[in-house]
């Protein structure tokens, strides 16, 4: 297996942050949320090992309680709600509808995104720099990120010439990215085809047609698509159609390729924003950051599966599956 990690040029700046009313105390056990709109997360082993490299223990100083939807994203509003009035130090929230949840349910419990997509855009801060309210932690510009997938999938396969585009088109951070998607398509003189799924029954019958229609799927990453990311990438293989996803865990059962955020860096950077707002930081001068690395994999069990031969450079390039 051969790793290489792509290095993004933009991060936090170092700050000291004054000690402030929420100073940690002497012997109180911390209450620490966790919120998603999936049914579980993959980063959330490495954010429990962070808080307890940083000195926050489960059972000693802290308790860590998660929360999930389930893919029901009606269901968030009520589940912040009572994490709201249960009165939480802090709320780890997964993704832009959790933040948003989280964000309408209080203005004053600390709210950390664990990679919510563009959170300027969506209207969770005042700024990277100075979030301005209750909420900071790691904000996932997407959208900015989708054109280099769509290359990196077309270098990958020279023969592409029509992309579905596949995902949950009902998150609002979905068509940003869908529309990021289609204007580097676009660039490169590929045709698209959009495929919205809403539950996880829809998934093999939402592929098989695409079948000789299509030449690869681009694969949008989200709580529904994460957790029937095995479904989808057998689905996938079955129509002989390669993939591309957000994250290398997206690749389980048979994904082709993905060019996205480090997840477990993203978590243990969460874990950091939490251990400054539980020692008296506050979130509003805490300034927002983005991702500084990134990981390019190729599943070449599935481009032999496929009959696809991955071009050297790329293979150079990438961590790959064997």
């Amino acid at each position: 297996m051969r790793r290489r990690e792509f290095i993004g040029l933009v991060g936090g700046a170092a700050l000291a942050w004054p000690l402030a009313v929420r100073a940690q105390q002497a012997g109180k056990i911390y209450k620490i949320a966790f919120l998603y709109p999936g049914s579980s997360s993959v980063g959330i082993p490495t954010l429990i090992e962070e808080l307890r490299r940083l000195g926050w223990i489960e059972g000693k100083n802290i308790v860590l309680e998660q929360q999930y939807a389930n893919n029901r994203p009606d269901r968030l509003p009520a589940l912040a709600s009572e994490l709201a009035q249960r009165k939480v130090d802090v709320v780890v929230a997964g993704t832009t509808l959790a933040v948003l949840a989280m964000k309408q349910a209080t203005s004053t419990i600390p709210v950390v995104m664990s990679g919510s997509a563009d959170a300027l855009a969506s209207g969770l801060i005042a700024s990277l720099a100075r979030p301005g309210g209750n909420v900071t932690g790691m904000t996932v510009m997407t959208p900015e990120t989708a054109g280099k997938r769509v290359e990196l999938l077309r270098e990958a396969i020279p023969s592409l010439h029509r992309l579905a585009i596949f995902g949950h088109f009902s998150y609002p951070a979905a068509v940003s990215e869908r529309d990021a998607v289609e204007a580097a398509a676009l660039a490169l003189g590929l045709d698209t085809v959009q495929v919205d799924l809403q539950r996880a029954e829809e998934i093999p019958a939402a592929i098989e047609p695409l079948a000789g229609r299509v030449d690869a799927i681009y694969i949008q990453d989200g709580p529904l698509t994460t957790d029937n990311r095995v479904l989808i990438n057998k689905s996938a293989l079955v129509a002989r159609l390669p993939t591309m996803h957000t994250f290398r865990h997206a690749l389980d059962g048979g994904g082709l390729l993905s060019y996205g955020p480090n997840i477990p860096d993203l978590y243990r950077r969460a874990a950091q924003f939490t251990d400054k707002i539980l020692r008296g930081a506050s979130p509003a001068d805490i300034p927002v950051e983005q991702p500084t690395k990134f990981d390019f994999v190729i599943n070449l069990q599935t481009a032999k599966a496929l009959g696809l031969t991955i071009p050297d450079r790329l293979i150079a390039l990438a961590e790959v599956i064997e």
